[in-house]
């Protein structure tokens, strides 16, 4: 797939795809002989899976070492010691992972009375 395919699939701007080559967060699988990045389907779910975290405040670094260790869980030839501290470095990004939804959870919470309070105060001026 080339870049333009690939944003509208993932709902991911151009400019974000090719940032995230520059710093080295993803790379193509591959390039035409014109130079046009070309993407994989497995390119594709490593881009959602960094859309995924995006929201949840990861930094490029840590979006960058959760890619490295889900890449070498992914790998049958990664020793039993790389493959068990990945485990162990992804384990403790699904902790801290779900203590910012939760976090963002009651943030949207406040939001909803914040949107509340605003259409009572609408309707009671109606």
């Amino acid at each position: 797939m080339h870049i333009g395919e690939v944003a509208a699939r993932t709902e991911l701007s151009l400019r974000s795809l090719r940032h995230w080559e520059e710093v080295g967060l993803l790379q193509p699988s591959g390039r035409t002989e014109g130079g046009f990045r070309l993407y994989s389907d497995d390119d594709v779910d490593r881009i959602l899976v960094i859309r995924r975290m995006k929201p949840l405040g990861f930094t490029l670094e840590q979006m960058r070492a959760v890619m490295d260790d889900i890449g070498v869980l992914a790998h049958p030839a990664s020793s039993p010691d790389d493959d068990s501290a990945a485990r162990g470095r992804l384990a403790d990004v699904q902790r801290e992972a779900e203590e910012r939804r939760a976090r963002l959870e009651r943030q949207v919470g406040m939001a909803d009375e914040f949107l509340g309070l605003l259409a009572e105060r609408l309707a009671d001026g109606a």
